[in-house]
């Protein structure tokens, strides 16, 4: 289990620009409460590689699991699985950890986060328990079709959430994941926003897993054009399929409504790094608050008393436009940093996809001023 950044320095450590100012880490755990756990599962070669894993997101970290967020979510484009998306829409809460993996592992992780929380947390049990699982493909790496990620897997990610720095590249869920043609995988970044005299963190997660080479576009440079090297046919879909899970968090006080505006700027973000949002990819985002934990109810056992009237706090709209730029320049950075973690990796029948060059991405920048 890793717990620090991999070896390879991040997007920003480079000299790659981005606006905006972080938070400590730059990572979603900025946001106070939030954590991150790892399960990376790489094994064999040949036809049954497995090069896999399982990320598991916890709203309000491990003890409070069970206390609603508010929360919304938005798909550009539907080629992909979110579990409990039903439930989010109707009622703005969410209230369980999250899970992402590959896409014929839904099940397992769903399962695996439900036997977590009768474990750890009974008295949430009592209630139904709707997990959030999202996937994407990594299929050309991984043997997708066997059981290779397992309870115990999901259970691990679970038991390793923490806050502070968290890894990134071929980690957890994102381990099998191709990106713009190179190696993709987990990705993070987070921004500050201040509002009056106080300061929230906005923070994004992605897990990377879409774009075609010629797309790719970094610190506005359209970079991809011009790496045309190393370019491998994938044995199983087109350029550009393969999908991406973003998920948003923040400390600032927002109403579900407005969850779900953050949730679609990140089709903004995305579209910063390139890609116009490929028909065979899943692009699927959940943006929730992690304020106003007094004032949110749901399931049987802690229900309001009869007449109660809960008062929440949210930002005016009016105000809301720093927290939609905040959202927009985290997920860019997140997706960058997913490509500058990104190491060369040879996975299912010694299918190999590369590393991006960031030497050659420097040079390219700095050829058009932007390093």
């Amino acid at each position: 289990m890793t717990t620090t950044h991999g070896p390879r320095p991040r997007a920003r450590d480079l000299g790659i620009p981005f606006r905006g100012t972080p938070g400590a880490a730059n990572s979603i755990t900025d946001v106070p409460g939030v954590e991150v756990g790892y399960s990376t599962v790489i094994q064999g070669e040949g036809a049954a590689a497995a090069r896999t894993g399982v990320t598991a997101i916890l709203p309000r970290g491990t003890g409070d699991v069970g206390q609603p967020c508010f929360a919304g979510m938005h798909s550009l484009n539907g080629n992909g699985e979110l579990t409990g998306a039903h439930w989010i829409r109707e009622t703005g809460l969410l209230s369980l950890p999250i899970g992402i993996t590959n896409s014929h592992s839904v099940g397992t992780v769903h399962r695996g986060i439900i036997e977590w929380v009768i474990e750890h947390h009974p008295k949430v049990a009592e209630d139904w328990l709707l997990p959030v699982v999202g996937e994407t493909y990594d299929g050309d790496l991984n043997d997708i079709n066997g059981p290779h990620v397992t309870i115990p897997h999901v259970h691990d990610a679970l038991n390793n959430a923490h806050a502070g720095p968290i890894a990134e590249g071929s980690i957890g869920g994102g381990t099998g994941m191709v990106c713009y043609e190179f190696k993709g995988g987990s990705g993070t970044a987070s921004r500050r926003v201040e509002h009056g005299d106080k300061s929230f963190i906005v923070g994004a997660f992605a897990q990377a897993n879409f774009g075609s080479r010629d797309e790719l576009t970094i610190a506005g440079v359209p970079v991809g054009l011009s790496l045309t090297g190393d370019i491998r046919v994938s044995p199983t879909r087109p350029p550009g399929g393969g999908s991406v899970i973003i998920i948003v968090a923040t400390n600032a006080p927002l109403l579900p409504g407005q969850c779900e505006a953050l949730a679609r700027r990140v089709s903004l973000g995305l579209a910063r790094t390139g890609t116009a949002g490929s028909h065979f990819s899943g692009d699927i985002f959940l943006a929730f608050s992690t304020a106003n934990e007094e004032s949110l109810h749901t399931g049987y056992s802690n229900q309001p008393a009869a007449g109660s009237v809960a008062h929440v706090k949210h930002i005016p709209w009016p105000l809301i436009d720093p927290f939609y730029t905040a959202t927009v320049e985290a997920v860019e950075e997140a997706v960058v940093n997913v490509l500058c973690a990104g190491e060369t990796m040879v996975g299912r029948n010694g299918y190999r996809v590369p590393a991006m060059p960031v030497d050659k991405v420097l040079t390219l920048l700095a050829d058009a001023g932007r390093h």
